[in-house]
């Protein structure tokens, strides 16, 4: 299976990475030294219920950067890979953005806690209930988050937002804190699947403001929900695919089955700040994944650059029609738990006939119907000469009319014939044939026969049938 990474990217890019030492034109797992923050997930103690991979099944691609204004990075993500277990092994990635607030490094130290706690969880889950998992690991990063801060006064108040997307199969789960931004892009649309919780995102829900007059507003950066918060944030799980979705048709779009060449996209807000939705799309669909992020993050820096740009993507290949797809979860443990049987021959004694197609009934219909039409006309024939035969009148026979002239003795009496004339028919209004003479060198008549071109052979159409991946503060 490969060898196994032990840790996973909280800073960026890798090392192996930035030195092109990496394994592919797409890693799924960024590797870094082991951080000294006491709350480092250390995933080689052996605890960790899933197996990490160092291969994905998505493609992956990342860029970082710290934008224009001379700040710390304070963004973090990281890209895992693992196989549910040995007995089944479903393949699934994570894939996390946390932004973090509070600045004087505070920022940093959050989002990296966040990072680790969440994947962390997620490692040591079976991943038979992804949505409590990912709930349950986002609760736990924001607590981890509050903890620190109380042990160190220069941590007081820092935080992070988070964008999670979890993938197990071809099945896509999602959570989110803040406003970090998780994107769908099928086909040509593209579609922001989380809502912000910002100060702004509630004015327009509410009808105070208007998308445009949001723009630029002096309460552009104010959040209202962060992990490490006071109150403990509510974990959304809204997917929604429509802007019409309420909110119980988009946690029930949780699983959503995600298909070949499907694009998530996560991303903190100093790109969404500066970059539209449509300029996101237009990058995304006009270039390969990794060159796309990069031309996304030059775009928002050549626009300020004001904050930190973070973009981690996800895409399902587009998918050959003789590869196999990968089971769901549910389909893998149906099959599982789905009884054995054992299919015993039938000797046959006799075979069957083979049933008839369906088209052969017509084929028959037509033929009879065929039949019965030459034996019609034949009759109408029949009956039409007999009628238009005409009656023949007959002609006496001539008669013999002996006359006696007297005369000399040796004078012999002379016979004549006389034949009287003959009476001419009276015609008829149609054409009058003349009754066939019978004798041995009169031609037989042989009625013509039906030509067989206006029915052609219908050959029976054999068919098949097919049936049918707390308290508002202002971030820096």
């Amino acid at each position: 299976m490969g060898q196994l990474y032990p840790r996973i990217s909280t800073r960026g890019r890798s090392r192996a990475w930035r030195y092109g030492s990496h394994r592919a034109d797409w890693l799924p797992v960024y590797v870094t030294p082991a951080g000294s923050h006491p709350q480092a997930g250390d995933y080689s103690r052996g605890d960790s219920i899933m197996i990490l991979s160092d291969r994905a099944h998505l493609q992956v691609a990342a860029v970082s950067h710290p934008g224009m204004k001379g700040k710390n990075n304070e963004d973090r993500y990281a890209v895992t890979a693992f196989y549910v277990s040995p007995q089944n092994p479903i393949p699934s990635t994570l894939a996390l953005v946390c932004d973090g607030i509070g600045g004087h490094r505070a920022g940093e130290v959050a989002a990296e806690i966040a990072v680790e706690t969440i994947s962390q969880a997620v490692a040591e889950s079976d991943a038979s209930r992804p949505q409590d998992i990912l709930r349950d690991a986002v609760i736990s990063a924001s607590q981890a988050i509050r903890k620190q801060a109380e042990t160190d006064p220069a941590q007081k108040g820092m935080g992070a937002t988070c964008a999670c997307a979890w993938v197990i199969a071809d099945r896509l789960y999602t959570v989110s804190v803040g406003d970090s931004r998780t994107y769908l892009i099928r086909r040509n649309n593209i579609q922001q699947l989380n809502i912000d919780h910002t100060w702004i995102q509630e004015a327009i829900e509410y009808g105070a403001l208007t998308p445009e007059q949001a723009r630029g507003h002096p309460n552009a950066h104010v959040i209202r929900r962060y992990l490490g918060s006071q109150e403990p944030p509510v974990p959304d799980q809204r997917l929604r695919l429509s802007p019409t979705d309420d909110d119980a048709q988009a946690e029930a779009n949780q699983g959503l089955r995600l298909l070949p060449g499907d694009l998530i996209l996560l991303c903190s807000d100093g790109l969404t700040d500066l970059v539209e939705d449509s300029e996101i799309l237009a990058a995304l669909k006009s270039s390969n994944l990794q060159d796309a992020l990069e031309s996304l993050k030059d775009l928002a820096n050549e626009r300020g650059g004001h904050d930190n740009i973070t973009l981690v993507s996800l895409g399902v290949a587009q998918q050959d029609e003789t590869q196999p797809v990968a089971l769901s979860p549910e389909e893998t443990q149906q099959l599982r738990t789905a009884p054995k049987t054992v299919t015993t021959p039938t000797v046959v004694t006799s075979p069957k006939p083979a049933p008839r197609p369906r088209s052969l009934p017509y084929a028959w219909a037509c033929l009879g119907i065929g039949v019965l039409a030459l034996i019609g006309l034949m009759v109408v024939g029949v009956v039409g000469f007999s009628l238009l035969r005409p009656t023949p009148t007959e002609t006496p026979a001539p008669t013999l009319t002996q006359t006696q002239t007297v005369a000399p003795a040796i004078s012999t009496p002379a016979v004549t014939l006389t034949f009287p004339p003959t009476k001419s028919p009276t015609p008829l209004a149609t054409q009058v044939m003349p009754a066939p003479t019978q004798g041995p060198s009169s031609p037989r008549h042989t009625p013509t026969p039906w030509p067989n071109t206006l029915f052609p052979q219908l050959l029976p159409k054999l068919t098949s049938t097919t049936p049918a991946p707390g308290s508002p503060i202002p971030k820096p």
